[in-house]
């Protein structure tokens, strides 16, 4: 019996000096587990004479009970201590201010496009894709380019191939419809254009480009002017202003370019904002459109050029730096 209490007190001791819940579940282990040393008395009874056995065996019991109940009181008594400071240490304070979550937003580019989009398709004309990477018929040839047009140089333009072409204009959409599409009909499309540029604060290899065209009966320069008038005041105001001078373009006889004039930009100076014109009688009678019966107008204008115009942009990198400093200011 004086090894039960021994082995007793030796557990009773180490439970009231632990000082952590950790080195309980080790007091527990050491003397309650399968091997544990008070557990582990049971195995000697054996030895012992049939009359002590009981004697024996109920000690051994009453002495793992005591220390058991023992052990469940000191960890209860520890685990509320450490609770107590993990809750401290991971206190929120809910007087600091939140954190703002990030929102995305579209990219200025886009948001000029859809603008372009709704006043366009508010206009009757309908928008339609088309590929970037281009045939040469349609990019050039299909467009009454010269063979001897400096566009068509390699030095000029990325060819992938001698008949695949990187679109250095969405012109290029015109004859993929004038093939497969009988007039009346408006369309346009706004996408990304390539050409071989240096690149500076007014040049990129890459740019955004819109090209809008209808061809109906008796379509005049008139209609053209008409057209640019309203989308130019939708986009930049009811002040704006349409000038014509006249310029070439392969794919539009008589072909002009056209400025904006507002108060609200640039003083009221006169601003180029791209090229128009007729499209050209060799184009549609390429395609079988009687030039007789039908004529059509296009034109076409760079799309990081509206807001360049409208936010005073000076450099055309920033729309292709992902710099959020700069993205950040068109919510």
């Amino acid at each position: 019996m004086e090894q039960v209490t021994n082995v007793k007190n030796d557990a009773i001791a180490k439970i009231h000096t632990a000082k952590t819940t950790e080195e309980l579940r080790a007091i527990d282990l050491e003397f309650l587990g399968k091997n544990g040393s008070l557990s582990g008395l049971m195995k000697g009874i054996g030895a012992l004479p049939n009359d002590q056995k009981p004697l024996f065996g109920a000690a051994v019991n009453s002495a793992k009970s005591e220390v058991e109940s023992l052990l469940n009181q000191k960890t209860a008594s520890l685990k509320t201590g450490e609770l107590a400071k993990q809750f401290e240490a991971e206190r929120i304070d809910i007087t600091l201010p939140g954190r703002a979550p990030q929102y995305g937003r579209e990219h200025v580019l886009q948001q000029t496009t859809n603008k372009i989009k709704r006043v366009l398709g508010s206009m009757g004309f309908v928008y339609q894709e088309s590929p970037e990477l281009e045939r040469f018929k349609y990019n050039f040839e299909g467009l009454n380019y010269p063979p001897d047009h400096p566009a068509m140089d390699e030095q000029d333009t990325f060819y992938v191939t001698d008949d695949l072409v990187l679109r250095t204009q969405c012109t290029a959409l015109q004859p993929r419809v004038f093939e497969t599409t009988e007039p009346p009909f408006r369309r346009f499309t706004v996408g990304r254009t390539f050409r071989n540029e240096a690149v500076d604060r007014t040049h990129n290899h890459t740019f955004h480009q819109v090209d809008c065209f209808m061809v109906d009966k008796g379509i005049s320069m008139a209609h053209l002017k008409g057209t640019l008038g309203v989308f130019a005041r939708a986009m930049f105001g009811p002040e704006v202003k349409v000038r014509f001078r006249p310029d070439f373009f392969p794919f539009v006889e008589p072909g002009v370019d056209y400025a904006i004039s507002t108060p609200k930009l640039f003083n009221g100076k006169w601003v180029e904002l791209g090229g128009a014109g007729l499209i050209h009688p060799n184009i549609l009678e390429r395609y079988d459109i009687d030039t007789k019966v039908y004529s059509g107008f296009a034109f076409g204008l760079g799309v990081e050029r509206i807001p360049m115009m409208a936010y005073g942009i000076d450099d055309l990198r920033h729309f292709f730096d992902n710099d959020f400093r700069f993205l950040s200011q068109f919510a």
